[in-house]
């Protein structure tokens, strides 16, 4: 069984969980459940950026200890993930002692294998507690980090310890370019190529007096730089530096925002060549989700909460609409009026229509049993499920999933077509087309079967009711895509499903 190993990227502990966050969650969520339809072996890691200047500034505002304040937020942040369904095989915080000892011999393994790689030295530029990085000039506008505009930068000086990026740019860009370490999509790609072509500069790893932080090998007056220990986080859920870690290491994906690739696409890399240690083989970084025009954000301000968009639609509807609509490859807006619409086109009149008029006609005709086709299964509507299914996996295998959910529309939308074509409504007030009715019949079982197979990714939920009404006899939990073509649901008992997605209400103001 292949062994797939998918991180997040891990979220600051300054404040409540956004839009965007659920985005990034949501499709590494996809993405893992798709693997484990595939029969991969899946590691699935989220978890809590709990260290840094904004999370001591965000601790000491709420009037509360730092530990306290990660405390709380990292459970909130749970629950949040848990309602959306999040299926993640563990969760790590950068304050667990696991983490700790982690870091200290990551920095212990580049000293032993380069030690000039790790030096004392002066700093002195524009730092950006959000980002919690000093910026270069081309990071700058108007004075304000672009990636926090509404915040001010500080000019701070400090006499820390340095990591010798410098070093390795050229190293990076060439196993960009040979495919070695793959960064996707594509414009992410070329934007990291070009940065590493300008030259990277060393960067400080360390703070000094700065006591919310992981103590720095050798120096008790530094902490370890919050990046520098936020991205230790990946090879510490794999086990490292505990014998065995290589078992998952190293991650096959990153799912990060694109805001943070340079950190990913270059220090990290660097990070990992410096202590000897193998590259994740990918890393994809998605777009932001805007509300409004603008970028989602804590700082931004004045954004919905992910319960009320949970509670707006359910949540199956919001995980299907942050990957339909919004995608994961370019900034996406979210608004009200889009919502509505996908889900009354897609969800309403397109999915829960069809599992409604199939398994109503299967109850109404033929007392809930799923008949056996006596005819073979129809050719039109068997090509228009292999040619939803081909695409469907070629979407997934590549991150895709703005394309993987179209084929969950492309094959109900054929479905319901092949009942207009084939009227089984007429068939069985007709003498003599019983065969030709049990034949539809079997069709459109066959298709709800496999439907809920595709959409499990997407919509756990609904998959599950689907799954579940159309009568298997085995739980979803254990299908694979291998077992889509010997699929046949004829004997399975089925019954009148609930409304799976109820019409939406008057959209919000």
């Amino acid at each position: 069984m292949p062994k797939f190993y998918l991180t997040t990227a891990i979220d600051y502990s300054n404040g409540e969980p956004h839009l965007g966050h659920a985005l990034e969650k949501v499709g590494a969520d996809c993405i893992a459940r798709y693997h484990r339809l595939r029969g991969d072996d899946v590691h699935y890691v989220m978890g809590m950026d709990e260290h840094g200047q904004k999370v001591a500034q965000a601790a000491e505002k709420g009037g509360l200890p730092p530990q306290a304040w990660v405390d709380r937020i990292a459970t909130r942040f749970a629950e949040t993930w848990r309602r959306l369904e999040c299926s993640n095989d563990d969760w790590i915080r950068t304050t667990e002692p696991r983490h700790a000892r982690s870091v200290t011999a990551f920095i212990e393994r580049i000293r032993a294998r380069n030690p000039d790689d790790v030096f004392a030295g002066e700093y002195e530029g524009w730092y950006c507690v959000g980002c919690e990085e000093f910026k270069q000039a081309a990071q700058i506008v108007d004075g304000h980090c672009i990636e926090h505009p509404t915040l001010t930068l500080q000019r701070t000086k400090e006499t820390n310890y340095f990591f010798r990026l410098s070093r390795y740019a050229t190293r990076i860009h060439d196993l960009i370019t040979r495919g070695e370490f793959r960064v996707e999509p594509e414009i992410r790609r070329n934007e990291v190529l070009r940065l590493l072509e300008d030259g990277l500069e060393d960067v400080s790893i360390s703070r000094a007096r700065f006591a919310w932080g992981i103590p720095f090998p050798g120096a008790p007056d530094h902490t370890v730089y919050v990046w520098f220990d936020a991205l230790i986080n990946y090879i510490t859920a794999a086990g490292f530096p505990e014998p065995g870690y290589e078992r998952l290491w190293p991650a096959d994906v990153h799912v990060i925002g694109k805001g943070i690739t340079r950190l990913h696409c270059a220090l990290w890399p660097a990070m990992l060549l410096s202590a000897d240690l193998p590259l994740p083989r990918m890393v994809w970084a998605h777009g932001y989700v805007q509300w409004g025009g603008a970028k989602v954000s804590k700082s931004a301000g004045g954004t919905l909460s992910v319960d009320e968009a949970i509670d707006y639609h359910g949540v199956d509807a919001l995980r299907y609409f942050l990957l339909r609509e919004v995608g994961f490859e370019n900034d996406g807006d979210f608004t009200w009026e889009r919502f509505d619409a996908r889900y009354t086109s897609e969800l309403a009149d397109t999915i829960g229509n069809l599992v409604s008029r199939a398994l109503t006609m299967i109850v109404n005709y033929r007392g809930g049993t799923v008949p056996r086709d006596p005819c073979g299964y129809d050719t039109r509507l068997e090509a228009a499920a292999r040619g939803a299914l081909a695409s469907y996996a070629r979407a997934m295998d590549a991150q895709r999933v703005q394309e993987g959910a179209a084929q969950l529309v492309a094959l109900a939308s054929a479905a319901n077509r092949y009942i207009e074509e084939t009227t089984p409504y007429k068939l069985a007030k007709q003498p003599g087309k019983e065969a030709e009715l049990d034949s539809v019949l079997a069709n459109l079982a066959r298709t709800l079967a496999r439907l809920a197979v595709l959409a499990q990714p997407f919509l756990p939920a609904t998959a599950g009711s689907v799954w579940e009404t159309v009568g298997a006899p085995h739980t979803l939990a254990g299908v694979r895509l291998r077992d889509l073509d010997a699929l046949d649901p004829a004997g399975w008992r089925v019954w009148k499903p609930p409304i799976l997605f109820p019409k939406p209400r008057l959209a919000a103001s």
